[in-house]
């Protein structure tokens, strides 16, 4: 597949270039593209979010008043999650959100990416030649 190369303005400068077709003119695989996203999103996370349980809080496990007889509801120690300073009851836990992919998906993926951008109209042709994309 031969493609002209283009200027800095935009402008054809006359010369080709030969792009191989096992790469640039495959049948894209959209599922492919978007499981290779997946991941590389999935990858960006960091996952060390946490949060202390009633067992990792800091303090004395004795039964903070007696059982019976001051009119409030029993409790038995100030690590509870009822009491301000006590524990999450299902708090946040480190995860590793990796996820794997074949070696021929992903490139599978990265060849489909590529054969997409240049089926699609952009391909190498640009609006207003601009190094700012905000």
């Amino acid at each position: 597949m031969k493609v002209s190369i283009l200027d800095i303005k935009g402008k054809d400068t006359g010369r080709k270039a030969d792009l191989s077709d096992a790469v640039f003119a495959i049948e894209p695989n959209d599922h492919a593209v978007y499981l290779d996203v997946k991941q590389y999103l999935a990858h960006q996370r960091q996952g060390t979010h946490k949060a202390k349980e009633r067992a990792e809080i800091a303090g004395s496990t004795r039964k903070i008043k007696k059982q019976k007889g001051t009119g409030t509801a029993r409790a038995g120690s100030i690590k509870s999650p009822i009491f301000r300073g006590g524990g999450r009851i299902f708090g946040p836990r480190p995860k590793d959100y990796t996820q794997k992919l074949n070696k021929n998906l992903k490139r599978l993926a990265r060849k489909s990416a590529l054969s997409l951008s240049i089926l699609s109209s952009v391909r190498s042709r640009f609006i207003k030649p601009s190094s700012h994309f905000f």
